[in-house]
């Protein structure tokens, strides 16, 4: 699946701002229209190490309204958590009716790092794929709306980014040692992660595949993917939100680095 994506696609900086000032209202309009209507979302963020994951959703964030969302980092479980199932610190995530939750990374970490890394058995992590799908079905049916992102570079693009920020000493703590290690064994996890996309697809969970190579192409991805998705949700339960109007063409901002 994953060889025939085109990591090569860009966006040009003008149609980038012209584009992303229209989505990004629009995403605000959405949030709010979401809360009104009741309709939850989750927000899931996948993708390999220096593929953007922390700074798409932090562009996403600045845009939405603080109150209607929680956003929340996962990292492997604590012992506590290892004494009770394994899905559980992921239900209690859940938002409320009408808000919504990002998750960087999340439980999916199951069925990637922990297979890959040989951090449970594998009838585990196999056991999972069912775990996931029975989970993302069951909040569904109760109406939740869920976006599944993987942020997809290539094993040479990855090694670059890891240099690039090695170089600066403001950004250099971000590539630890593990990070290497999981580098060199890329083609593990990318058998991992065709698995977890073909197993995981669904019609009430479906994956979006984000080309991240680009990083303008990658945040316009999501955020169209993201208002595209709720739009149609509305929609589909009676409470559609008015068309928005065409943006007006603004000055580049300042001290942007897109």
């Amino acid at each position: 699946m994953l060889e025939k994506i085109d990591l090569s696609k860009k966006l040009p900086k003008n149609q980038y701002q012209e584009e992303m000032l229209r989505l990004e209202r629009r995403l605000f309009d959405l949030e709010k229209a979401c809360w009104d209507a009741g309709i939850p979302s989750v927000i899931v963020f996948e993708g390999w190490d220096a593929s953007g994951k922390g700074s798409t959703i932090n562009a996403l964030t600045q845009h939405l309204e603080p109150r209607g969302f929680r956003l929340y980092p996962i990292r492997a479980p604590r012992t506590h958590e290892q004494h009770l199932p394994w899905l559980w610190r992921f239900w209690t995530k859940l938002p409320n009716y009408g808000q919504m939750a990002i998750f960087d990374r999340s439980w999916y970490g199951r069925v990637l790092v922990e297979r890959v890394e040989k951090k449970i058995p594998p009838k585990l992590w196999r056991r999972a794929f069912q775990d996931i799908s029975e989970f993302e079905h069951a909040i569904t049916d109760d109406g939740y709306v869920i976006l599944k992102f993987f942020l997809h570079i290539s094993k040479k693009e990855q090694a670059k980014r890891f240099c690039k920020l090695e170089s600066d000493p403001l950004e250099s703590w971000h590539v630890q040692k593990e990070d290497w290690e999981h580098h060199r064994r890329y083609d593990e996890y990318l058998e991992a992660v065709e698995a977890m996309l073909e197993r995981t697809e669904s019609e009430w969970a479906s994956w979006t595949v984000v080309e991240a190579t680009d990083r303008r192409w990658t945040r316009h991805k999501v955020f169209s993917t993201i208002v595209g998705r709720l739009e149609q949700t509305l929609a589909a339960r009676g409470k559609p939100l008015a068309p928005a109007p065409p943006a007006a063409k603004s000055r580049p901002r300042r001290n942007s680095r897109a």
